[in-house]
């Protein structure tokens, strides 16, 4: 069966990108699917703080020193949807968290990091290695139920093969003025490059909150309510049932054009996930 490849773009840095990857696998697993997570945002590598051990080799690696090895040389579980290592940070002394107390999960994440020195990364830039990115975002989709793509702000050859491989692309800003201004210039670079945006994730931030007054660009925004930004913390969406979880559902139905059978018990009630 052939996946829905998705790339989530960050329309500015740091604008949670990553973090959101992770939880929109965790929650297409909580659904029973399996689920790979493909960091095209060579530069800052934010997806391998998610994987416990060592990483080796790394998704660059086999753009450009292993192009012959399987993807699945690179794919790594993601601590705490039940299948990773502790590690510090997560299992580590004070965390007061490891794998053990992960959910049991129906379906799987793996993640598909970069982690390389300079040297490897500015090789994984070219644009024959973007051309073998794509190729790889191909073979994810042969062997997952659903592939999420972070990808930086359109600007470097793999956030271009990134937004244009993919079946669906989706723009991840802040949920400020700022943001949703970054969010039409995104919208316009990726239209320069032969790809368009399917729908748009406002993430708001605990210690700023939302101030674009409410206002988004059309239909398709899902706004992302504050969560703990710690990489410990994520993801959220494997067990929790709050309001960012409850988010983080609608945001997956949103960018995948699906419907998930995901319950969130509440004190007398079960409800269903509805868009």
């Amino acid at each position: 069966m052939q996946a829905t490849t998705l790339a989530l773009v960050g329309a500015t840095g740091g604008a949670g990108t990553t973090r959101t990857a992770v939880e929109l696998a965790a929650m297409g697993a909580r659904d029973g699917n399996d689920v790979a997570v493909v960091d095209a945002a060579f530069t800052t590598q934010g997806l391998s703080e998610y994987v416990a051990g060592r990483i080796d080799p790394d998704l660059t690696a086999l753009l450009t020193d292993d192009p012959d090895a399987a993807l699945s040389a690179a794919a790594y579980p993601v601590v705490g949807t039940g299948a990773g290592a502790e590690r510090s940070g997560f299992g580590g002394e004070g965390s007061g968290r490891s794998e053990r107390d992960a959910p049991a999960l129906p379906g799987r994440v793996d993640a598909i990091p970069a982690k390389a020195p300079f040297e490897r990364v500015a090789r994984a830039k070219t644009a024959e290695a973007a051309r073998k990115l794509e190729r790889r975002i191909d073979e994810a989709a042969t062997t997952y139920d659903a592939v999420v793509v972070d990808a930086a702000p359109v600007g470097s050859n793999e956030a271009v093969a990134a937004a244009t491989t993919v079946d669906r692309a989706v723009a991840v800003r802040p949920a400020t003025a700022h943001g949703l201004d970054a969010a039409q210039r995104l919208r316009g670079r990726i239209a320069d490059v032969g790809g368009s945006l399917d729908a748009t994730l406002a993430v708001e931030r605990a210690e700023a909150g939302a101030d674009d007054g409410g206002e988004t660009e059309g239909a398709g925004v899902v706004r992302m309510p504050a969560t703990d930004p710690e990489v410990a913390a994520a993801p959220t969406a494997a067990a929790e049932a709050d309001a960012y979880a409850r988010a983080v559902a609608t945001a997956y139905e949103t960018a995948f054009d699906a419907s998930l059978d995901v319950e969130f018990p509440e004190p007398g009630l079960v409800e269903r996930v509805t868009p």
